[in-house]
């Protein structure tokens, strides 16, 4: 080779491994005080739920206390848990969601 020669090296591409995001869960918690056609209507609204899942969710938070509505990205879990306890505060009922980290 002479010194006007360039030598060639092949490129190699470096591509980041991309962590899943962490899942958090939305917690539908039971109250005494809200009605339940009133849960049902803000999981329809917020989590886009049908009438039949609307109520098995809303039935089984009342039975057991509290229920899992949804497992979804920390901000999307965040937004709803907000939006259904903002839509409740605005009708006068004190209906409370959670967020938790899934295990």
């Amino acid at each position: 080779m002479s010194d006007n020669d360039i030598a060639l090296k092949p490129k190699t591409k470096v591509r980041p491994k991309l962590d899943k995001p962490k899942l958090y869960k939305v917690i539908l918690v039971n109250d005494d005080y809200t009605p339940r056609e009133f849960v049902i209507v803000i999981l329809k609204a917020v989590f886009r739920m049908s009438e039949e899942t609307g109520y098995r969710v809303m039935i089984t938070a009342h039975k057991l206390g509290s229920c899992v509505v949804v497992v979804c990205a920390r901000d999307i879990a965040e937004t709803k848990a907000k939006e259904g306890i903002d839509l409740a505060k605005g009708m006068g009922f004190p209906l409370m969601f959670t967020t938790e980290p899934e295990e």
